[in-house]
């Protein structure tokens, strides 16, 4: 299972995001869409699991829940927008991952890519693709893409959209 994972679109949708994710099987958003429109788009491309962020309205609302929690190919999964990171979780996450015990837990929110393991909380993985819009403090728009196999994440990758506000070639980096 292919995945590509986007948050903090903030209404702005790069072209090049369709060409990244071409081969993924799913996309998954962590948040702050902005615009239905673009919700619509991504999910006439591909199948998207995705959650409502802080900044979207209720049209966004009624369509992603505000966190998610589900089994993808032998992989707990659970994604929330406001998160935090380890070891510094939001009020009330450290709990709620005790509660669902994922492999990994997904958020956006704070635009700063990070990917890390929490050995606190039973070696889970951490995830936060950065933003892949123009709105906010981030210097480089963001991306991840990863595969799923039998309860593993492997072949994860960085891709980079360019600065924010401003167009500049994709590159991609593999971790």
């Amino acid at each position: 299972m292919k995945i590509g994972l986007i948050s903090d679109t903030h209404s702005y949708l790069d072209e090049r995001v369709f060409f990244h994710f071409e081969n993924c099987d799913e996309i998954w958003h962590a948040g702050d869409v902005g615009d239905i429109g673009l919700l619509e788009k991504l999910s006439s491309f591909k199948p998207v699991r995705g959650v409502y962020g802080n900044i979207d309205d209720q049209k966004i609302r009624s369509m992603l829940p505000l966190d998610l929690s589900f089994n993808i190919e032998g992989l707990a999964v659970y994604m929330l927008h406001i998160g935090g990171s380890p070891p510094h979780y939001a009020k009330g996450v450290k709990s709620k991952l005790k509660e669902v015990q994922p492999q990994l837990f997904i958020c956006g929110h704070s635009h700063i890519l990070k990917v890390m393991p929490d050995h606190q909380l039973n070696k889970m993985l951490y995830m936060n693709p950065g933003a892949a819009g123009h709105h906010g403090f981030h210097k480089v728009r963001t991306l991840l893409r990863f595969e799923i196999t039998a309860g593993k994440i492997h072949h994860l990758e960085v891709i980079e959209l360019g600065l924010r506000g401003k167009e500049k070639a994709p590159t991609s980096q593999g971790l």
